[in-house]
């Protein structure tokens, strides 16, 4: 930001914009939120004037009014001094209505369902991108950021910016002196923040990334506590969470560091304008021009301003705070869904194509980076299973994302049954495809929730009947609270096998015509990948198949082999035609042969004894 920028910064019009977009935010509840504001504009703007009775009746009372009239001048102004600062507090107290009446319950309970269904809208490729952590920190962090001291500040910062002004103009009809002298004080209070508030916002914005990145990688930290255990990385060795910490505390060291200075220039400014008005006024009850009472009263009312003018840049702080909050709210909700084509369609057939796609992800440089998939073309057959095969970042998980819609290929496209994806709506395509991935995420709640919700309207003994052909009562019967035991975060309770196990049971759950297989097997010992395998032979009978696989002999009966090589269809076919083929296909099965043959001579007795250490 150059120097004539920040300088020609507007204060009050950037807070213009703030508040509107702080409404914005409220939703429903934005009428609630202006009447409170307004409610603690009004209640400072009368205490403003509670105060300006203060000055009168202090000139009535003074010894040198003697007269009845003067007494009784005097009780009027106190009794519109009471009447006025409690019209103050129960302005005050209304407005808090938007806190106490519910209001920000439901605003928050509100923009909170917003980003909830913003998450669900959003590409997948989108959501990848962010960390856990960085999703939690929008979702509760800044929603609270955002309506929590909203009323706070706003009560503090009209106190600063409303009540002086207002005793000052009606000042101006008692003693117009001193109204003019508390009116000086505000150009410098106003040069002082314009020339501060660019560095606080940039502060603020440094702290929020580093507390958002601290928070993703506490959450990443206590998901892999079990590895960085093993790998005796966890406490002090934790180099990411440390690092993180670090940022956190260099930052607001050197935040502090910088403030300090400005705060205290700003603090002093001040308390020495408002004290240094002082001086005229005792000149003039010097040379008998101003009543001593005034300048009592006026010297009562600089103590009272001081400290809250002095504090007006910590109050500040508090605006950038919600500003930052209001930024990543409007960032995450900004993200454009996928694009929904009309009319919508819905396949009768379950075959797949894929027509031309190219395709690079988010981030990547078309013009210097290669793309993940390249002019891809191919059919997958329906009610058949064909299998991805090729070196690890081929392009094999890319196929089966975009046949999900995570995103969309830069050119090409996808169909099912002949129909694009995007004249699909999200439910349509979600309830045609059933997926098993090598790394099975299962929730925090019962077995039979997580089997349930594959098909939330399915009854109980259609779950269990999908549990049993997906070999899962044994282990199942064995858990201490049974169908009715919660598995932990991440399914923490369950061995590989067994969340391999209650993941084919929600896709048979589910029913859906296509299935992706992505090497459910690989990571398993050989009693669970037998059990494993009865399961997928139950879900794979009758549907689409595609299944990502690494060792070929897992895939020897597809009904066809595709190969990918660098994003592109290299070889296709079945297997035994591919291995009769000089080509990729021939290599990487010679390769797997060569290495299995290795093990089988170098197998020690553990080894032999139990051949799945393989």
């Amino acid at each position: 930001m150059s120097t004539a920028t920040i300088a020609n910064i507007a204060p009050l019009a950037t807070w213009r914009q703030l508040l509107h977009r702080l409404l914005r935010s409220t939703g429903g509840e934005a009428q609630a939120l202006r009447a409170s504001l307004a409610g603690l504009v009004a209640a400072s703007a009368v205490q403003g004037l509670a105060l300006a009775c203060v000055f009168p009746m202090l000139a009535a009372l003074s010894v040198t009014a003697q007269r009845a009239s003067d007494v009784a001048a005097a009780s009027r102004w106190l009794l519109a001094f009471m009447a006025l600062a409690l019209i103050a507090s129960a302005l005050r107290w209304r407005a808090q209505g938007f806190d106490f009446q519910g209001h920000m319950a439901r605003a928050t309970h509100a923009l909170r369902t917003r980003l909830g269904e913003q998450l669900r809208r959003m590409p997948l490729e989108a959501i990848q991108d962010k960390r856990a952590g960085e999703l939690n920190a929008a979702l509760l962090g800044n929603v609270d950021e955002n309506f929590n001291y909203t009323l706070t500040v706003a009560n503090l910062i009209a106190q600063v910016l409303v009540m002086p002004p207002v005793l000052a103009l009606a000042l101006m009809f008692v003693e117009w002196r001193l109204g003019l002298a508390l009116l000086l004080v505000y150009p410098p209070v106003v040069v002082l923040y314009r020339w501060r508030r660019p560095y606080q916002a940039r502060g603020m914005r440094a702290l929020e990334d580093a507390h958002r990145r601290a928070n993703a990688d506490i959450v990443e930290y206590t998901q892999g506590l079990p590895v960085l255990r093993a790998a005796r990385c966890e406490g002090e060795k934790a180099v990411a969470l440390q690092a993180s910490f670090a940022q956190v505390e260099r930052v607001q060291t050197i935040g502090q560091r910088k403030a300090a200075g400005p705060k205290m220039i700003f603090a002093s400014v001040v308390e020495l304008g408002l004290l240094a008005t002082a001086a005229p006024g005792a000149s003039w009850v010097a040379t008998g021009t101003l009543e001593p009472a005034l300048l009592a009263a006026w010297l009562v009312v600089l103590v009272r301003f001081s400290e809250p003018l002095a504090n007006f840049l910590s109050y500040t702080n508090i605006v950038e705070l919600v500003e930052v909050a209001l930024d990543r709210i409007e960032a995450l909700l900004a993200v454009s869904p996928l694009p929904q084509r009309v009319p919508v369609r819905t396949p009768t057939s379950f075959g797949v194509q894929f027509e031309g796609v190219r395709f690079h992800y988010a981030g990547q440089d078309p013009a210097c980076d290669a793309p993940v998939l390249c002019d891809f073309s191919a059919d997958l057959p329906e009610r058949g299973m064909t299998a991805l095969v090729g070196p690890s970042g081929s392009g094999k998980t890319t196929i089966t994302r975009l046949l999900m819609r995570h995103a969309d290929p830069q050119a090409g496209r996808v169909l099912i049954g002949g129909v694009d994806l995007r004249e699909m709506t999200p439910d349509v395509l979600n309830g045609l495809i059933s997926t098993v991935f090598q790394d099975v995420y299962l929730f925090d709640d019962t077995v039979i929730a997580n089997i349930h919700m594959a098909r939330p309207d399915a009854s109980d003994e259609a779950v269990r009947e999908a549990a049993r052909a997906a070999q899962c009562l044994d282990f199942i019967e064995r858990l201490p609270q049974g169908w009715d035991t919660r598995l932990g975060d991440i399914g923490a309770r369950l061995s590989g096998g067994e969340r391999q196990r209650i993941s084919i049971a929600r896709a048979l759950l589910k029913d859906a015509p296509i299935v992706i297989l992505d090497e459910p097997t690989a990571a398993l010992d050989t009693e669970s990948e037998l059990a494993v395998q009865q399961a997928i032979d139950a879900l794979v009978e009758s549907r689409t198949v595609i299944v990502i696989a690494h060792r070929l002999s897992t895939i020897a009966a597809a009904d066809r082999v595709l190969v990918i090589d660098d994003g592109r269809l290299v070889q296709k076919g079945r297997h035994d035609e591919l291995i009769a083929q000089q080509g990729r296909y021939r290599a990487m099965w010679s390769a797997q042969q060569r290495a299995k043959a290795w093990h089988v001579r170098h197998a020690g007795p553990a080894e032999r004894q139990y051949p799945g250490l393989q």
